[in-house]
């Protein structure tokens, strides 16, 4: 939902959170009790510093069951329970909290959500009233009680429910999108377009394209529907869920509504402020709202991979791919999935298999480029660079002419060129890039570095390397090509300067060292020199000589008129 995320950027984190996220792991514990008990509670706050979710509930839990009147393990064990998505335990968990602990909006979301799903409308409005005014609770209480008040038929209740939203500032879309489908289901149809027209006035996300669409197509609009499918996807040509998105809708029947009923409709809500609190990286309240609007929902296919999402980027790729799993035949996100299949298999190094993923989903449509692109990727970060070669070739042979945009896939494959020891290769594709981006300090750098390295088109690689500098002026790499270039044209003193700042933006790396190191022999610095060669090897990787910087070590640099001999 990258609208409503754009939208929810000026919130605080600190308010936005406040509330519903873990206590730290540090957080005060119980001050007695058993020893087990008391290893359990250290034992899940240890899971919980690692990000364990699953093992911190359970020690947690432990903790509880041996101190069951203590506030604090309440509130954690529940808010664990919540993240896992165990359902059952965490309600009971909510509702022992409103009996020691008052308000906590969190809990209270959970179970207004869980009286909904079971009919009980009065129980859950009972809940929803007592929904804080501050924090979340301004964006949930009325996205709560609109959707309440809609289970009952009461329409023109449920739009004045929402109405405060329509006062935040950033909250237009989300307000225009929930009174539009609150209408829509009354059989407004009229207002309903009217609202629905406001939230596509900007560039709106996938998620509503797909439901404004599927209103046009439901009331007669097919080639409003189609339109707005066709200005989407102009808007977004390299976006993944784009093409089999559109083609899912296109191929929906008309009479299926993505939000049917006031329960879809409180799922959908509590999905949007999930979704945009896991863009701004706030994904423990995340998590927790995509796991009640799955309570509510449970084919809500965005919460999955919200939750996938969330739990790949926390390096739980076995909660991830449970997540991707369920969406791979899924008319509207199965690709996506798949292609998140696979970067989380790369990422737990299964390589063969994200490889087997990606290969079946470039040959399943031939006419799509980024499966192949990131199977390019993949081969390269494994430094298979033979193979990631073909892998983007094919992928440029699909795209015909290459755009602007492309330009990060001639960079990919001229870098496994190089590595490969195709000069040429890479030079043409560097060239080719630049012409698309002329400013693009990468593409600046590793052309010009490259010449000056080699010792060629040293005047224009220097003046191509001071752009990238006054474009990217503390990326330690580009500064180093800077240095290396003023090296190069046997400016040693300028050299020295150049490659100090570059050591300091990136003191770790090797081949920067070293080139300060050669710097400072033929600027006559030799025990500095001889330090900086020291840190080179010392900090080696496996694309360090390490036997050249060992000869400079015990012998120096060879005199200059030696060297041009060379």
């Amino acid at each position: 939902m990258t609208s409503f995320r754009r939208r929810l950027l000026p919130i605080s984190l600190a308010v936005l959170i406040a509330g519903t996220a873990l206590a730290p792991a540090d957080a005060a514990g119980p001050a007695d009790g058993a020893g087990s008990a008391t290893g359990s509670y250290l034992a899940g706050r240890y899971a919980q510093h690692q990000d364990d979710w699953t093992a911190a509930a359970r020690f947690t839990a432990q903790a509880l069951a041996a101190d069951p009147d203590d506030p604090a393990l309440l509130r954690r064990t529940f808010l664990l329970r919540l993240g896992e998505g165990r359902m059952e335990p965490a309600i009971d968990h909510a509702r022992r909290l409103l009996d020691d602990q008052g308000e906590p909006q969190m809990a209270l979301t959970l179970l207004a959500a869980d009286a909904l799903a079971t009919g009980k409308l009065d129980e859950a409005d009972g809940f929803a009233s007592r929904l804080p005014a501050d924090g979340l609770g301004r964006f949930l209480a009325p996205l709560t009680r609109a959707w309440l008040a809609t289970a009952r038929g009461k329409t023109d209740e449920a739009l004045a429910a929402l109405q405060p939203l329509s006062g935040v500032q950033g909250f237009e879309a989300l307000y225009n999108l929930h009174a539009a489908l609150i209408l829509d289901l009354a059989g407004r149809y009229d207002e309903a377009a009217a609202r629905y027209a406001k939230v596509t006035e900007t560039d709106a996300p996938l998620r509503v394209v797909q439901i404004v669409g599927n209103f046009m197509t439901r009331t007669g609009r097919k080639d409003e529907a189609r339109k707005l499918y066709q200005t989407f996807q102009g808007n977004n040509p390299d976006g993944l869920l784009v093409e089999p998105a559109l083609a899912a809708m296109a191929n929906a029947p008309s009479e299926t509504r993505p939000v049917p009923d006031a329960r879809s409709g409180l799922a959908e809500a509590l999905f949007d402020l999930g979704s945009a609190l896991h863009h701004e990286n706030a994904d423990e309240p995340a998590l927790l709202f995509g796991r009640i609007a799955l309570h509510l929902r449970g084919d809500l296919a965005l919460a999955h991979l919200l939750i996938g999402d969330i739990t790949a980027s926390r390096d739980h790729h076995e909660e991830a791919l449970a997540a991707y799993k369920r969406l791979e035949m899924d008319p509207l996100l199965g690709w996506t999935a798949r292609m998140r299949e696979a970067d989380s298999l790369a990422r737990m190094d299964r390589n063969d298999e994200a490889i087997a993923i990606l290969k079946a989903l470039a040959a399943e449509r031939p006419e799509r480029t980024d499966a192949i692109t990131r199977l390019g990727d993949l081969y390269r970060y494994s430094k298979r660079y033979a193979e990631a070669i073909p892998a983007y070739s094919t992928a440029l042979e699909r795209i015909g002419t290459p755009q602007e945009r492309h330009w990060p896939l001639l960079y990919a494959r001229a870098m496994s060129y190089e590595k490969t020891k195709q000069w040429p290769q890479a030079e043409a594709d560097l060239q080719t890039a630049l012409k698309l981006r002329p400013d693009e300090p990468s593409l600046l750098n590793f052309l010009g570095y490259s010449w000056i390295d080699r010792g060629e088109h040293l005047a224009k690689a220097r003046a191509m390397v001071e752009r990238a500098v006054e474009l990217r002026p503390r990326d330690g790499y580009i500064v180093d090509s800077l240095g290396w270039a003023l090296y190069m044209l046997g400016d040693y003193e300028a050299a020295v300067a150049k490659l100090e700042r570059a050591v300091e933006l990136k003191p770790g790396d090797p081949t920067i060292n070293d080139h300060l190191g050669d710097a400072y022999w033929r600027a006559g610095r030799r025990n500095e020199a001889r330090f900086q060669w020291m840190r080179a090897l010392r900090n080696a990787d496996e694309d360090t000589d390490k036997g050249a910087i060992q000869a400079k070590l015990e012998k120096g640099l060879p005199d200059q008129k030696a060297a041009a001999k060379q």
